[in-house]
């Protein structure tokens, strides 16, 4: 399978999704977190949305400038969605009935 590049700027980065066992989640490729509690974590990535769901979710490594993020916990769920979704409205009015 390729890594797909994604060009920011200058700087050229990777995204890349590794989970352990459905209790750990490493990512990289992330911009910026939108939301997190122990049930969900909302992040934008290099490639669109990633929505986390789970129980007990704890966020043990956040590094913005090596763009990584590690998610432990109950990990029942990953989701992608593209921004156009997110302007619109349609995915945050289905997270937060």
């Amino acid at each position: 399978m390729e890594d797909k590049k994604v060009i920011q700027g200058n700087k050229i980065n990777n995204h890349n999704v590794i989970m352990e066992n459905r209790e750990k989640v490493i990512i990289t490729g992330i911009i910026d977190i939108h939301s997190f509690d122990d049930e969900l974590v909302l992040t934008e990535t290099e490639m669109g949305i990633l929505t986390i769901k789970g129980k007990d979710l704890k966020m043990n490594k956040l590094n913005l400038d090596n763009t990584e993020l590690v998610v432990e916990g109950q990990i029942g769920l990953l989701q992608y969605s593209d921004m156009d979704t997110i302007k619109k409205g349609g995915m945050f009015n289905k997270i937060f009935k």
